[in-house]
């Protein structure tokens, strides 16, 4: 346990309180928080007859059994041009697990996050399960249950009158609703913990909780816009890394906590938030220089990977425009690998961060197009370099070219870029060749408008596998997407859930070495929900539909596993200074 938690004495108001009751016709104008951390208004959702805002946290039981009839309320009135709008309110609730709950249980619905309850007062509600009807005003006409079939005491037969169904179609009739309020059986709704007590330091609490979970980005020549190595530095960004950690938005990590554990998870429990957000609030004191942990020392090499054994880069540099649309660029390296190599380590670098989006690369026989089928790692926002467990490496084949599929975005001014890959051989004897199944699909449609269309893909192993670790990639309209095992016979097992996907930090998932092994005949199967409405604030048009594409205006949908064969062992020695077998012949 963090020494900074002895201070933490958490003081919880029983109820959310309610100065003057919010009536019914009021006007409700509050802000909230989207899946991506946006912050929105119930304006955003547009010129509609009515909405729907459903209140929601994780744990509640009511919540849970309430899920499915409100998943079948929004796809219902989806047709009506009608929102659904669900709502956390849990103090505890990441907005990650929060939106993971929405996708899971009621897809066709919109995810949202209340911090501070300003939405549920603005409201009325002070329990959870608690439906608010608003008219085309956005004047609440109702406020209460959804039905009277679950309560406190258990399950009624008969789900009994519809309340929230019948205010619905009162309200899209144009006439006035019947029955305006009813009571709700849900979880009294806790306010956020206010904490009280001794005021962290700098020196003693929160520099060791920089150094472990920021700094890594944050420091002179890492990803993050600026450093925070000192007390000074921090306290320039003080209240804006208040706010980021306590939404947890920062650090960045956009997988579901309920389903799979990975080695490379980046994150802050809950008195770890509160250390950091209490020592912003206390004044931000530096405190006791002799507590403060030694700064930590980073490696000076530009390459993640170490010294590479050869780098690779294109003939000429790329020049991107000030302005508009780059189509996608591709570059053969010029290179031609004569004997298998084998590599264990390899990075896209490129010299300008700013216009490089993000860059695949592919293995690809000389004089061929590229090709999918070669891939074998990238370059994206927040992503790591591929470095492997000793024992495996990745096989380039004799006669092959590697060939760079690079996006580049304009900033406003000219620019340019020289792409160069480095690659690491072995040093150990290699048993073990990595490979990737990539789970896509090319023919999909997403139609105008559609807030939630599912697009599904699956692949088989051919060989018993052991999983090394997942990486999923969509464009701007990607909402979210989930991947499974399905075992032959078994039941389906969830790998990986991505309910608030980020175009613009794209991060892999890694498995403990061993831990996660597939046998023959397993399907990977992979389901994508894609945002094509007005609500999306990155869609660049909602009144069109949209297809699989190359550039960011069209979409994708990629899950990418990356395995070995289980029994393999290929026990083979490799010259490090070339990544050639001892006595292979150039083929």
């Amino acid at each position: 346990m963090l020494r900074s938690v002895a201070w933490v004495a958490v003081l919880v108001t029983v109820a959310v309180a309610q100065e003057t009751p919010v009536v019914l016709g009021t006007q409700v104008t509050a802000a909230f928080t989207d899946l991506r951390w946006q912050p929105r208004t119930l304006a955003d959702l547009g010129d509609v007859p009515a909405t729907v805002v459903w209140f929601a946290t994780i744990e509640c039981p009511l919540v849970q059994r309430y899920l499915p009839r409100v998943q079948e309320l929004a796809k219902d009135l989806a047709a009506r041009r009608v929102p659904v709008l669900i709502v956390n309110v849990g103090p505890g609730d990441s907005l990650v697990d929060a939106t993971a709950q929405v996708v899971e249980g009621a897809p066709a619905a919109i995810a949202a996050k209340d911090f501070d309850l300003s939405f549920a007062r603005a409201c009325g509600v002070e329990r959870t399960v608690t439906a608010v009807v608003l008219d085309a005003q956005r004047r609440i006409v109702y406020r209460g249950r959804i039905d009277a079939q679950y309560g406190y005491g258990g399950v009624a037969q008969e789900r009994g009158r519809e309340d929230l169904r019948a205010a619905i179609d009162e309200v899209l009739g144009g006439r006035p609703v019947t029955v305006a309020t009813t009571p709700v059986a849900g979880c009294k709704i806790t306010p956020p913990a206010v904490v009280a007590g001794t005021v962290p330091t700098w020196s003693r609490d929160v520099a060791p909780l920089f150094q472990q979970h920021c700094q890594e980005c944050h420091r002179q020549g890492g990803e993050g816009p600026f450093p925070l190595a000192t007390v000074h530095e921090a306290r320039k960004h003080a209240a804006m890394i208040a706010e980021v950690v306590l939404q947890g938005r920062m650090p960045p990590w956009y997988g579901s906590s309920r389903h799979g554990t990975f080695v490379n998870w980046r994150g802050l429990d809950a008195a770890q938030k509160q250390t950091i957000a209490a020592w912003v609030a206390g004044g931000m004191p530096e405190g006791e220089a002799a507590t403060a942990p030694a700064p930590r020392s980073w490696p000076n090499d530009e390459w993640r990977i170490g010294k590479p054994d050869l780098i690779l880069k294109p003939v000429a540099p790329m020049r991107v425009p000030a302005e508009g649309s780059v189509p996608y660029q591709y570059f053969v390296l010029p290179y031609r690998f004569e004997h298998d190599t084998w590599v264990e380590a390899i990075e896209i670098l490129p010299s300008n961060k700013r216009v490089l989006h993000h860059c695949n690369m592919a293995r690809v026989k000389f004089g061929e197009r590229w090709s999918q089928d070669g891939f074998i790692t990238g370059y994206v926002p927040g992503g790591d370099a591929m470095v492997l467990d000793p024992g495996t490496a990745v096989k380039i084949p004799a006669g092959s070219v590697l060939v760079l599929q690079a996006h580049y975005v304009t900033t406003g001014q000219p620019e340019e870029d020289r792409l160069r890959v480095g690659l690491r051989f072995p040093r150990v004897v290699v048993e073990q060749e990595v490979r990737v199944l990539i789970a896509a699909d090319f023919r999909f449609e997403i139609p105008a408008g559609a807030n939630a269309h599912p697009v599904r893909a699956r692949r088989q192993f051919k060989a018993d596998a052991v999983g090394i670790g997942l990486f999923v990639h969509m464009h701007v309209r990607g909402r979210d997407m989930a991947v499974f095992a399905e075992p032959e016979g078994g039941e389906r097992q969830p790998l990986l859930l991505v309910p608030n996907y980020n175009f613009d930090w794209q991060q892999s998932y890694r498995w403990a070495p061993g831990t996660q092994k597939f046998a023959a005949g397993t399907r990977i199967a992979a389901l994508a929900h894609f945002d094509n409405s007005r609500f999306n604030p990155f869609n660049p048009d909602a009144d069109v539909a949209v297809k699989f594409g190359l550039e960011t205006t069209d979409e994708m949908m990629y899950a990418f596993l990356f395995y070995v064969h289980e029994h393999e062992r290929l026990a083979l020695r490799v010259d490090p200074a070339t990544g050639r077998v001892a006595g292979d012949a150039p083929r």
